[in-house]
């Protein structure tokens, strides 16, 4: 259990951390789309917003669904344009992804050990060759490689 110990330990460091550096921004550097098409800053850590949504009920229905349990891919462009990030006042995205990441660390703190090796179904949502059956333990962490990826094309280093 101590993948999933320095996990939770992690993602208590970011949730904490990451807000400052992120108010440290200027506005129009977190609003500022670097190319048509290509999010801004901001519009980032929006995607950070939907995918916590999204792993946050797969943390959570993993746990009593039929196994394997099916990861369903979800549209990242379409909720990142929906949402309208880029116009929202960042400290309401930052609360957002704030909340929503205590809950899921209150969620896999407990989750109960034979639970962490349910199998998750990755189908047509595998993003690396070869990678279509995991743990869900393999999600929790999965999904704070993917955070951490994201939030240094936000601020940089972390």
């Amino acid at each position: 259990m101590n993948v999933l110990y320095n996990t939770i330990n992690r993602l208590n460091y970011l949730v904490n951390e990451i807000p400052g550096k992120i108010k440290e921004i200027p506005e129009v550097e977190l609003t500022n789309k670097p190319a048509p098409g290509k999010w801004s800053k901001q519009e980032i850590l929006g995607h950070l917003c939907d995918s916590a949504i999204n792993n946050l009920s797969r943390f959570i229905r993993a746990q009593f669904e039929d196994e394997p349990f099916m990861v369903v891919p979800y549209g990242q462009d379409e909720w990142v344009s929906l949402n309208h990030y880029n116009e929202m006042k960042t400290d309401d995205v930052l609360t957002y992804w704030i909340a929503v990441n205590k809950q899921i660390i209150q969620i896999i703190s407990n989750i109960p050990e034979d639970k962490l090796a349910v199998i998750c179904e990755l189908g047509n949502a595998a993003f690396r060759e070869g990678e279509l059956d995991k743990t869900l333990l393999w999600l929790i962490e999965d999904y704070l490689v993917h955070m951490e990826y994201h939030l240094r094309q936000v601020i940089g280093e972390i």
